[in-house]
């Protein structure tokens, strides 16, 4: 079981352990650099942990002791990149069929009909802005 757990602040996510961590989580995500204080907290809520998982960017900023800590006790410390942004709501699946119905000489008004993909939306996917 993953569990994310994002804050703006090292108190705001400590307190987000402590009111959301769950005993039984195995892994676990955090958008802050993993402080010793914030990793004693992590395995004090939920001791089943093994594997904690922060940004990529912050994973060198992680003190040496804390790694080898972590290490040492067999859980893994690793660079999570995660998406940002808004999600797409069309997935891959989706333009491959667009590009396919388009290949086969049908018009974007045709395949918006035919998909109920808005036109403009459609027009965005095609020229890729």
């Amino acid at each position: 079981m993953m569990m994310e757990l994002k804050a703006r602040n090292n108190e705001e996510l400590l307190r987000k352990i402590d009111e959301n961590l769950e005993p039984g989580v195995v892994e676990v995500y955090i958008n802050l650099r993993p402080t010793r204080e914030i990793v004693v907290r992590i395995l004090k809520r939920a001791p089943t942990v093994k594997v904690i998982g922060c940004p990529p960017s912050l994973y060198p900023k992680v003190s040496r002791k804390v790694i080898t800590a972590l290490d040492r006790i067999g859980i893994k410390l690793i660079p999570v990149k995660h998406p940002r942004g808004r999600p797409r709501k069309y997935d891959d699946g989706t333009m491959a069929k667009v590009k396919r119905m388009l290949r086969n000489g049908k018009s974007l008004k045709e395949i918006s009909r035919e998909l109920g993909i808005p036109l403009r939306t459609l027009y965005y996917m095609v020229n890729g802005k």
